[in-house]
């Protein structure tokens, strides 16, 4: 569709990508040359209007000569639109088609990309985006500037992930780490892998990687190390690329953020000095790069320490299933201790050897939702497999349908977005009790096993199965004890010190150890001093022997000595810990000097806490009083939260509820999942389709509104957060966002919402005295019971029975018949299904002598 914007003539089209096109123009008003960069969809989704403006956003708080500059946003017509300025470039992708560079515009280029960087960074902003179509050349005058900042960040870390078979063309440009595949945050190193690739690009004319196939580039970006440039100009023939140049190509594209550039001024120093000594001498001298690259931005490292042994025994692991086997893997140790860390740090290499890794985590507040761990975990399958392309994508339908038959509800029933491939499916007969549960087990069964093959064998990790509920534990067994399981490992993460040995889990592996299941078992301690010392090194980027021979920074040592006696060389707790200092500016780098520094004697003589939530609990309190509040309603929801749950819980607007959690996202205690956290901040989403008077909103794409989800950093900042609560105000805060959730749930999706909205408002149980409330909380705990029954989860359902059972009053029979009558026969039910053969006679003897009582 051909966009006009009134009172702008276009001359060409500069660009066109999935999303946006951009046109160089004239203003007709002034005759001022502009680019007006369009959504490309004719009917665009709150999505693609907020990327817009929040593209605006960070454009008209720039001043940084590098960045194309933002003139204006045209959002109030059916085109919305950005003008830009035009300073006579074009793409860089477009230039690279036609034309290639010589070594010194090469550097001269480079040089000016770097700068950018350097002044982008320095706002605190990530672009995320860098790619040859976002650059443009002015190849008169050399000039180059960073276009498309919609998917740029102000945030230190984020969690990205690929999420759409349509950034194919992103995925060209992508840091490892914005796979979602590895163990690692996303932060402004991603910009130098990016660049990396661009500057590969300009100098051999080609891509590192090549590939149609979008898993195949995620691999590649994980795993693979591209041949050098130097070797590329040897192999064809192309005029000769300095070693030098090549080798800050290849440190810009490492792998991990660690070993990339650290600062960009540290790029631009040694691009400077290869133009130098090519127009002083025609050639470039071998010399060691980075050495001028300073370290000054607080960043620790995400590589584990100390954990070397266990990596290995969980990757034998996954060799052994590899040639058809099943086993559990079990890690066990205290919270914070790097459980998970340890675990995702098998990610990579899984993918790398085309694995699925899959990843699940039980919640201490929905302990009595059946299989929420395992849902979880099969979502980002769902999601994985949805990237994959469109004939991928059909092989897996046909692979689903053919195992499930007509049996596919039974799977989308429990896991809603598997209906997304194998399509709408009829529904399934209804049987007895008991045929149903052989009916589920054997059908879930078949339907993981699709994903257990040779070439695509499947981890499953499950984290905090402390908090595990039986119908979990129970489904585990199964797939354990099934003798026609191959090529699947199982991880499951717990805390050994909030586990006894009557404890369901310890039962449910000690009857899994009996069965003859493989099990293994990685008791993980805390990190030890030497760890310790050589995190803390890493971080200041210090030489301990060489600090010790210089005035100019202080010693790494007796720092590590005292993180190390005061976290006890927990790493949740030492990462905190220096995070800490640091904001407190009790750690600084000192330009002068380029050097990290701090005053030992200062830090061991102030009041520094040895325990991690009370550490935590004292970041929280620095925040805003609005950001605590939204920050203790989502610790009472659990450690994921949308917001739309939290706005209603906080009675306030999506964006205000945005703004208000905001604080807690730049110092990094919540974690966006994913990129439409953006889209309250620019868009007021409730109002965002309604008709305004005299305004055509008849072009806006008819789509709902976006999830967006928020998880907390650590179960600790979540425990911090929940702590802040009085206690006496634990139940009536439950009860009152049990009230507000079920007020705001339409009819139709209240079965679908239950157990989040009975789990809350059960808290709160107590302190309901009128009996109308009682017998409505009842009614939906029957209701929360038969959905778990529905999925053959009998102990969450008999435990929501229960509660239903307990508030009833003593003459419910006769002033609540139906409602006693559907209780007492669900929860004789329950117990009769989980082999409570004494609690099912005792039942139905209360059950009666209570009717008799009731008239």
């Amino acid at each position: 569709m051909v966009r006009q914007l009134k009172g702008y003539h276009h001359t060409q089209i500069l660009r066109e990508d999935s999303s946006t096109v951009i046109y160089r123009g004239i203003k007709e008003l002034d005759k001022t040359p502009v680019i007006i960069k369009y959504i490309k969809t004719e009917y665009p989704t709150i999505e693609d209007i907020a990327r817009l403006k929040y593209e605006y956003k960070i454009l008209q708080s720039l001043e940084i000569v590098g960045v194309v500059k933002c003139y204006g946003l045209e959002d109030k017509h059916q085109f919305g639109a950005i003008i830009l300025e035009d300073f006579g470039g074009e793409p860089l992708s477009k230039y690279l088609s036609q034309k290639s560079f010589d070594l010194s515009d090469f550097l001269a280029v480079g040089i000016q990309l770097a700068e950018t960087l350097a002044n982008l960074h320095q706002y605190k902003i990530t672009h995320n985006n860098l790619k040859t179509g976002n650059v443009f050349f002015n190849p008169q005058t050399g000039q180059v500037k960073i276009d498309d900042f919609s998917l740029a960040t102000y945030l230190d870390e984020e969690k990205q992930t690929i999420s759409n078979q349509n950034f194919f063309e992103d995925a060209l440009y992508i840091s490892p780490e914005q796979t979602g595949r590895m163990n690692r945050l996303v932060d402004y190193r991603t910009d130098f892998y990016s660049l990396g690739i661009i500057f590969y690009e300009m100098l051999t004319g080609q891509l590192p990687c090549q590939s149609n196939e979008l898993l195949e580039l995620v691999h590649w970006h994980i795993a693979k190390i591209p041949i050098s440039p130097s070797t590329i100009a040897k192999n064809l023939g192309l005029r000769e690329i300095p070693q030098v140049v090549s080798d800050i190509v290849m440190k810009l594209l490492a792998k991990t953020a660690e070993e990339r550039y650290q600062n960009a001024l540290g790029l631009k120093a040694d691009l400077e000095m290869c133009l130098n000594l090519l127009q002083t001498t025609g050639e470039i001298a071998p010399f060691q790069v980075g050495q001028l690259d300073l370290h000054s931005q607080f960043s620790i490292p995400q590589k584990l320490y100390g954990r070397e042994l266990e990596v290995k025994i969980l990757m034998a692991a996954f060799e052994r299933i590899s040639q058809g086997t099943t086993e559990i893997m079990l890690v066990s140790g205290y919270s914070g201790v790097g459980k998970s860390s340890l675990v995702y740090e098998i990610h990579k290499p899984i993918v790398r050897q085309r694995g699925y890794f899959i990843f699940g985590k039980f919640d201490q507040f929905k302990r009595n939702i059946p299989y929420a761990a395992l849902i979880q975990a099969f979502q980002e399958l769902v999601r994985q497999l949805l990237t994959e392309s469109n004939e991928r994508i059909s092989i897996w339908r046909a692979k689903l349908l053919k195992v499930l038959g007509v049996n596919g509800q039974v799977i989308i029933d429990v896991i809603p977005e598997v209906e997304r491939i194998i399509e709408p499916q009829p529904a399934v007969p209804e049987l007895g009790t008991s045929e149903s549960q052989n009916r589920f087990n054997r059908v879930f069964r078949q339907f993981i096993y699709v994903f257990c093959k040779l070439e695509h064998p499947l981890v499953l990790f499950l984290d905090d199965l402390q908090w595990a509920d039986s119908a979990s534990l129970k489904l585990i067994q199964l797939l354990i004890n099934d003798p026609n399981s191959q090529y699947l490992l199982l991880i499951g993460a717990y805390r050994d010190n909030e586990v006894s040995a009557t404890h369901s889990l310890m039962l449910t592996l000690s009857e899994l150890q009996q069965a003859g299941a493989v099990m293994n078992n990685i008791v993980l301690e805390p990190l030890h001093l030497d760890d310790v010392s050589q995190l803390i090194a890493d971080t200041f980027q210090s030489n301990q022997k060489q600090d010790l021979l210089t005035h100019h920074s202080p010693s790494t040592h007796s720092l590590a000595e005292l993180i190390f006696n005061k976290t006890q060389g927990n790493p949740f707790f030492l990462s905190q810990l220096l995070k800490s200092l640091y904001q407190d500016n009790l750690l600084w780098f000192n330009f002068h000097q380029a050097c990290w520094q701090w005053n030992i004697e200062r830090l061991q003589h102030i009041d520094i806490t040895d325990n991690v939530v009370e550490l935590m609990v004292s970041r929280i309190q620095k925040l805003l009083p609005r950001t605590q509040n939204v920050l203790k309603l989502g610790a009472c929801i659990g450690d994921k939260f949308t917001l739309e749950v939290l706005s209603i819980i906080n009675e306030k607007s999506l964006s205000e509820t945005a703004l208000d959690l905001w604080e807690a996202l730049e110092v990094g205690l919540i974690l966006p999942l994913n990129q439409d956290y953006k889209i309250p901040l620019v868009i007021d989403i409730e109002n965002f389709s309604k008709k305004k008077e005299g305004e055509d909103t008849s072009f806006l794409a008819a789509s709902s509104s976006p999830t967006i989800v928020y998880k907390f950093l650590h179960d600790r900042v979540q425990q911090a957060a929940y702590s802040l609560i009085p206690k006496a105000e634990c139940r009536q805060k439950h009860l009152r966002i049990g009230e507000l959730l079920l007020e705001h749930t339409p009819e139709t999706e209240l079965e679908e919402n239950i157990f989040e909205i009975v789990n809350q408002l059960n808290i709160g149980a107590q302190l309901l005295t009128q009996q109308k409330r009682k017998d409505e909380l009842a009614v939906l705990n029957l209701m929360a019971g038969q959905k778990a029954k529905k999925a053959t989860a009998y102990e969450p359902a008999l435990k929501y029975l229960k509660v239903g059972l307990e508030i009833l009053s003593e003459r419910s029979w006769q002033t609540n018949y139906d409602l006693t009558l559907a209780l007492y026969v669900e929860a004789t039910s329950a117990e009769f299904l989980n082999n409570n053969f004494e609690q099912t006679a005792m039942l139905l003897d209360f059950g009666q002598k209570r009717f008799v009582r009731g008239y």
